[in-house]
């Protein structure tokens, strides 16, 4: 099988192209399958050390607003259209896969107009443009989330697959479970929250917890918070002003960055963080209750509906951007944290949204794809 995937932008949507890459060369590993990015350093990143050879394209994305500047994007994502059906020609993939972000318009298009089978997967409960936009051309979509199919009605052919990812869940054993508590070093008899805003931690989070522990308003819970590799300085500066030393915090612990977030993810009783699709992904799959924090967005609320749509089935809680402050998070953690049952409730409602074997699924869908051409 030969396949091009496009992909660019964030880690939400090149990881989830790289699982499917990844289950590709499980299933056929005979396959040869390119990248098709922007060029970007997390792109050249994440590809590489994956394996893959990225191949790089102009596209941006475009304001409203009229400027000299948005006009010189305009024109260079114009010569993108020609770059992708170049190496397109060139690659002659069996099938062009977008799993988001402002490349998937010209390579998308490229592939359907020398009428080679498309497909695109969309994680989040509202499409992004690229996606409904191409929806009338690209041949099959792929739902990470179910309700996405209402805002995609002229779309060819819609499946339910669910965001393929890296994240298992995990049997700990006892042992296993104090021996991640005594790495994070954590007191094993409290509820443990984690606490994170992506891998490049979210300031408005970091704040908070900042003025949770400056306030000590944690007592019946512990914190784990990464704070990300850039804003931990920043974290650990607004503590010294009040005398507090970041690594020796009574009931908290903070981290630039968790590399083990799936240990720490399974073993914590209640997760606050932004609301991106890979994130509740993680979550359902683990089945851990939330309260999510969705990243505001001037255009579409897609972290918003993402979090809402959790909310409706009772596995999580929502705080809106610009409603958080110490208080209101530090009641609704305790609202929950204080009742083993809503805990377990909303676990286990996580649990029931989880789609376990999303990347067969979509092996399945691109070989039913090919096999039709």
């Amino acid at each position: 099988m030969r396949v091009i995937i496009a992909a660019a932008g964030t880690a939400g949507h090149i990881n989830p192209g790289i699982a499917i890459a990844n289950k590709i060369k499980e299933e056929e590993p005979d396959s040869k399958i390119i990248f098709i990015g922007t060029g970007s350093e997390l792109e050249k990143d994440l590809t590489s050390r994956a394996g893959y050879e990225l191949k790089k394209i102009d596209a941006y994305g475009l304001s409203k607003k009229i400027s000299i500047d948005n006009i010189k994007k305009m024109i260079k994502t114009l010569k993108g259209f020609g770059e992708a059906k170049k190496i397109i020609k060139e690659f002659k993939p069996d099938v062009v896969i977008g799993t988001g972000g402002y490349i998937c318009g010209a390579v998308i298009s490229s592939a359907h107009s020398l009428k080679i089978p498309t497909m695109l997967h969309e994680s989040n409960a509202y499409p992004g443009l690229a996606v409904k936009l191409l929806a009338k051309k690209t041949d099959t979509i792929l739902l990470g989330i179910k309700e996405a199919e209402n805002h995609l009605k002229k779309a060819n052919k819609i499946v339910y697959t669910g965001n393929p990812t890296k994240v298992k869940k995990l049997n700990l054993s006892d042992t296993d479970v104090k021996r991640i508590k005594r790495e994070l070093k954590v007191d094993e008899s409290l509820p443990l929250v984690l606490i994170f805003g992506g891998s490049q931690g979210a300031r408005v989070i970091n704040n908070t917890v900042v003025e949770i522990v400056k306030n000590k308003l944690n007592t019946n819970y512990q914190i784990v918070c990464a704070a990300g590799k850039e804003k931990y300085e920043i974290v650990k500066q607004e503590l010294e002003k009040t005398g507090i030393d970041i690594n020796n915090i009574e009931n908290t612990v903070i981290l630039p960055y968790i590399y083990n977030m799936d240990e720490v993810m399974s073993i914590a009783d209640l997760v606050v963080a932004r609301s991106g699709a890979m994130t509740l992904t993680e979550l359902a799959i683990i089945g851990k209750p939330a309260i999510f924090i969705p990243l505001p967005s001037s255009s579409a609320n897609r972290q918003e509906d993402n979090a809402r749509v959790f909310e409706k089935n009772g596995a999580a809680k929502v705080i809106l951007n610009n409603e958080l402050n110490e208080n209101n998070l530090n009641k609704e953690i305790n609202n929950i944290i204080s009742n083993k049952e809503i805990v377990n409730n909303m676990g286990k409602a996580a649990s029931k949204m989880a789609v376990f074997d999303a990347e067969n699924r979509i092996f399945q869908e691109v070989q039913k794809l090919i096999t039709i051409q």
